[in-house]
């Protein structure tokens, strides 16, 4: 009984666990790989269903090991994917972040990378803008007193600080384009940096855009803020 019952919670957290790996290498597709999250919680209720049966009715085939085993993988089975969702709920349902909603910054070199990929380069429009303005309304513009020079080279620094792929450089137009691949899954989101120059300052813009997916959980604004955060490290504000 107790193996049965630890076999079928460890089975539940190899289905919310192994479904980023899985496709992240190609071996099943999106869908598969969500489906895995509602099989995974499934297999953790009923592990801990057949726990607390056992507990209430086989209690002298209970051990105290078997039982922590059950508990731990079922609860990771249960709470990551319910976790996500209640992610999901708290932000809006877009993948198409930008400081600039009325001009947002252009993807140029990261165009030909993304011609396979669900989501266009272009602007997702209108509705997003806000969405974002309500969700996100202390993601602005950015202005600094650094010339252009010095800023392109702190962006690359802080790009690379984080660990993204950097695709272009464009420093005569301010234009720096980098790609962050998740751990997990391994989803591509694109992002671009523009500096544009207004009298004395520069004024910097920032998107970040998803490549699948109709809602990014909150990820771009969250690599926005933390790539400002990096460029202000750089520049040492």
């Amino acid at each position: 009984m107790k193996t049965l019952i630890s076999l079928v919670s460890f089975i539940g957290f190899l289905l919310v666990i192994l479904p980023g790996p899985l496709y992240k290498y190609g071996i099943v597709d999106l869908g598969t790989a969500f489906a895995g999250f509602t099989l995974g919680m499934m297999a953790g209720g009923a592990a801990l269903i057949m726990l607390l049966l056992q507990a209430l009715f086989k209690r002298q085939t209970l051990t105290l090991g078997s039982a922590i085993i059950t508990v731990m993988f079922s609860a990771i089975a249960i709470i990551m994917p319910l976790s996500m969702l209640s992610k999901a709920k708290s932000v809006p349902p877009i993948h198409d972040i930008s400081t600039d909603l009325k001009s947002p910054p252009e993807f140029v070199a990261i165009i030909p990378l993304r011609a396979d990929a669900p989501n266009p380069a272009t602007y997702a429009g209108e509705d997003t803008a806000e969405q974002q303005r309500e969700a996100y309304p202390e993601l602005q513009t950015l202005t600094y007193s650094q010339s252009k020079s010095q800023l392109v080279e702190a962006s690359e620094q802080a790009v690379n600080n984080l660990g993204w792929e950097l695709v272009n450089i464009d420093a005569n137009n301010g234009i720096i384009e980098a790609t962050d691949t998740t751990v997990w899954f391994g989803f591509k989101d694109d992002i671009v940096v523009r500096i544009n120059d207004d009298g004395s300052e520069r004024l910097v813009d920032i998107r970040s855009k998803s490549r699948i997916g109709k809602s990014d959980l909150g990820k771009n604004a969250e690599r926005i803020h933390a790539l400002i955060k990096e460029l202000d490290d750089v520049l040492g504000k």
